[in-house]
């Protein structure tokens, strides 16, 4: 079986095979040409021209030889050759946008005349130059064009700075101290000594936009008045470090009198920003150091700037726990004659009465102290001795400025403001006939004082130890008042931070009464930190 088996198989495959293999007889279908052909007669197109104009011929394309292209194709024999022209560069103007044809004919085309439009005429030729030509030519036209001149006044620069310099002159340095005519040293001192200093004049501008914005929000000012920031801070700290390097090579060399302006400016810059994260420190301290260690050339410049470091030296420890003021009297000596009353600028620092709060607040720090160690009683008679010697300064002090005028009330709103600072601090936190009459003079004071006196600019502080002091609701209300007309007269956003710090105050004398006395202690706990 099996070899029958393997006998087929090879069988089948060699049918396979001879299936797949064998082709089949072709025979080739080859016919025989007619004898009326005559193929030597054939001739090539390309070597002998058609001379008939007969449709009918048929053109044969005989390839060219290898070689460089030509230019321009063999004409068609016994046609007519059609010729692309190039679109004219040399055309009209109006014939170009039109997408016309232009004959070119100057100076107005017949095509434009004969289709009844105004001709644009032709743009100018231009002549080929070399590389060397254009750039002498492009030398020349830079040396004639005309250059703008420098800038005047360094930081004022825009449209925009001169709106803020506006601004500055005529509405904020007006809210910053009691004067707020001509005389006024913002206008009369720092403005000119800016205009030789571009850093001051960025502190000032900085300042002018500060408050700007809050008047005009969406003006623009924003954007510029950061701009002005930067610059104060670059300028600032550029000149601290060149006088610091001069210093070292020339010891007896001072710093500039602007730049402790600039301090000063930036400093109050943390007033208008309301700013409450004790951003004017590094400020005021770079001021300190810079008066303490020398003294400023121009004496009236001298006069202005001690006056104000220390009026908002001996605020500012009235709201923290850490920065006491220095002494008038010790390191940083006022000048050495007390100025007219109209020349003050602020009130309390040349007249005395700041002497006596900064002697309050040292009282104050004892009695802390003796409370946080557990001494009973926490008012010693050293302390009742030295309360009563301020209590008899403050009742027997006498202001300068003539009787029923604007300062002479703001200065008796001082006096009572300083006496109810006293009383707080050495009497227990309730209630008393006494306080509540103080507080009531204080404010009566107040209204007394024009709406658009210069003395308004600087009443923040006696209203915020009087609003600390007010036990009653119907004082609560007129503090508020006070406080929302003081913000309509100068738009200092420190004024918002110093209400919401005496309505706390309130509130703990609605709930703890004997702890309302420590306002520095619950403005601590509030995190608050800014210049009163």
């Amino acid at each position: 079986m099996a070899t029958n088996s393997s006998s087929d198989h090879r069988t089948l495959s060699s049918d396979i095979l001879n299936y797949r293999f064998q082709l089949p007889h072709v025979v080739p279908n080859v016919k025989k040409l007619n004898d009326s052909y005559e193929l030597q007669s054939i001739k090539p197109l390309a070597l002998e021209p058609a001379t008939t104009t007969d449709s009918s011929v048929v053109l044969v394309n005989v390839p060219r030889k290898r070689g460089r292209p030509r230019k321009h194709p063999l004409p068609i024999p016994g046609g007519q050759v059609n010729i692309n022209k190039r679109r004219s560069k040399t055309g009209c103007i109006t014939c170009k946008r039109r997408r016309k044809k232009c004959d070119e004919t100057e100076p107005v085309c017949l095509n434009c005349q004969k289709n009844a439009l105004v001709c644009e005429g032709y743009p100018p030729k231009e002549i080929w130059r070399s590389r060397k030509q254009k750039l002498e030519e492009a030398a020349r036209k830079n040396s004639s064009i005309a250059r703008s001149p420098p800038i005047l006044i360094d930081g004022i620069e825009t449209d925009m700075d001169r709106k803020l310099l506006d601004h500055f002159v005529y509405g904020f340095s007006r809210v910053l101290t009691l004067i707020n005519d001509d005389s006024n040293p913002f206008k009369e001192i720092l403005l000119p000594m800016a205009t030789q200093n571009r850093g001051l004049m960025h502190s000032l501008m900085c300042l002018s936009g500060s408050h700007l914005s809050v008047l005009q929000p969406d003006s623009g000012v924003n954007k510029r008045r950061y701009y002005h920031f930067h610059r104060a801070i670059r300028d600032l700290k550029e000149n601290i470090t060149a006088r610091q390097n001069m210093t070292e090579e020339e010891p007896g060399l001072q710093v500039e009198d602007p730049i402790i302006a600039s301090t000063i400016a930036l400093s109050l810059n943390t007033i208008c920003e309301g700013e409450t994260n004790g951003e004017y420190r590094p400020h005021m301290d770079a001021a300190r150091y810079l008066l303490m260690t020398q003294k400023p050339r121009n004496e009236k410049f001298r006069q202005f700037i001690v006056e104000f470091f220390q009026y908002h030296d001996v605020s500012n420890s009235i709201t923290s726990l850490d920065r006491r003021p220095i002494s008038p009297g010790g390191e940083l000596r006022p000048p050495d004659f007390i100025p007219h009353a109209q020349v003050a600028t602020f009130l309390g620092v040349f007249d005395g009465l700041f002497r006596y709060i900064s002697e309050v607040t040292r009282l104050r720090d004892i009695i802390r102290q003796r409370f946080s160690e557990g001494y009973e009683p926490a008012v010693d008679y050293q302390i009742l001795s030295d309360a009563t010697q301020i209590d008899l300064s403050i009742r027997t002090w006498e202001t300068p400025h003539p009787p029923n005028t604007a300062n002479f009330y703001l200065a008796q709103l001082y006096r009572q403001s300083a006496w109810v600072y006293l009383y707080r601090t050495i009497r227990p936190s309730q209630p008393s006939d006494k306080i509540a009459q103080v507080v009531d003079n204080g404010l009566e004071f107040l209204d007394l004082i024009p709406q658009g006196a210069g003395a308004f600019s600087i009443v923040l502080m006696p209203l915020f130890l009087l609003g600390c002091s007010a036990f009653l609701p119907e004082q609560r209300k007129r503090i508020q008042k006070g406080f929302e007309a003081l913000n309509a007269y100068s738009n200092l956003r420190n004024i918002q931070p110093a209400s919401k710090v005496v309505r706390r105050v309130w509130e703990v004398m609605d709930a703890k009464i004997e702890e309302s006395w420590d306002w520095e202690k619950i403005l601590k706990e509030m995190n608050v930190d800014f210049l009163i």
